[in-house]
């Protein structure tokens, strides 16, 4: 069979990035272009600003990639691009340019949804085995998700409220810890210990999951302390907080693997990055002896590979978008 190239392209927060993925498990060559450093003045991602930044850098992204990739889009057999969720404004640049490029080139146009991207992200590492089920932790996901094949979703459990990325970052601001807030929360725990008591998490006899109360508690012993004059270990802080939080996951993932019959599980999403959250996956699935596979670091965040091992399904099955193709920043996976 041909090899297939897709070009993607990625704009839904605060990342500029386009990829070139030869069949959907090889990054040829990719470019990530982070706003990182501009949003930390503001504290979190100001959407104005992130959208105006991926017009100003989205063809010099494009041109750098086709360079040092040693292709041209002529070579290219697809464009693909994040259409959904995410920053409306950002996810418009990318839309918009990706459609200019499939209507200029001829290309077949593939909308990938976001969250499709994170699962996928796994492909770039090692081939999925299905069934499995797909741990999504995120921003604006915390979901477990049972997979018979490609593009099959069963969410067996959810968060009821806040997703475990979110409170991680409100955690984060109620510490006075820069943005990004998850990364900074994790190495601040390292220096800690679990010394605080938190509120009960939803350990109800199924797979869903709470973090508000979570998040709650955090802020009241905060606020408690500074009542009452007293100092905030942030450190014993940030590790009590992580620690539960966490636990809740391997929890609920721990009662999917003993009633559904896992034998192959992926962990997808931003919050795949942390470390504590990989160690403590590795050792459940190491006692049940269940395959895991998690992304490289490079691949866990917002990024245009992962849009491209996602669309290579998509590609197959010959399921392309429109030039009518519109942006959404609600619109989900599940």
């Amino acid at each position: 069979m041909k090899d297939v190239y897709i070009l993607a392209v990625e704009t839904s927060c605060d990342e500029t990035s386009i990829a070139i993925v030869k069949n959907g498990k090889e990054c040829i060559y990719m470019n990530v272009l982070t706003q990182m450093d501009t949003h930390a003045n503001f504290g979190g991602v100001v959407p104005e600003i992130a959208s105006r930044m991926h017009t100003e850098n989205i063809t010099m992204v494009l041109d750098d990639v086709l360079t040092k990739s040693n292709m041209q889009i002529e070579d290219i057999d697809a464009i693909a691009v994040t259409y959904a969720p995410g920053l409306l404004g950002s996810l418009l640049v990318g839309v918009e340019f990706a459609k200019t490029l499939s209507y200029l080139y001829d290309k077949p146009l593939i909308a990938v949804n976001h969250i499709a991207g994170h699962i996928y992200a796994n492909n770039l590492t090692s081939t999925l085995k299905f069934p499995l089920l797909a741990v999504v932790v995120s921003g604006g996901h915390t979901d477990l998700v049972i997979m018979e094949k490609d593009y099959d979703f069963k969410v067996i459990g959810k968060t009821l409220d806040d997703a475990i990325g979110e409170a991680f970052d409100k955690v984060a601001r109620v510490l006075d810890l820069k943005y990004p807030g998850g990364p900074n929360v994790e190495k601040l725990a390292k220096e800690g210990k679990p010394s605080y008591k938190l509120g009960a998490l939803h350990n109800n006899d199924n797979y869903n999951m709470s973090y508000s109360g979570l998040k709650s508690s955090v802020i009241n012993i905060v606020h408690n302390e500074k009542q009452r004059g007293h100092e905030i270990n942030k450190s014993d802080l940030a590790c009590s907080f992580q620690t539960v939080a966490i636990n809740q996951i391997i929890t609920k993932v721990k009662r999917a693997i003993e009633n559904e019959n896992i034998q192959n599980i992926i962990v997808a999403g931003g919050v795949s990055a942390s470390k504590y959250l990989r160690g403590e996956m590795a050792t459940l699935c190491q006692k049940y002896n269940i395959n895991l596979s998690i992304p490289d670091f490079k691949y866990c965040t917002d990024n245009a590979a992962m849009i491209g091992a996602a669309a290579y399904p998509l590609y197959l099955k010959q399921e392309f978008a429109s030039l009518a193709l519109n942006a959404s920043s609600t619109i989900e996976l599940f």
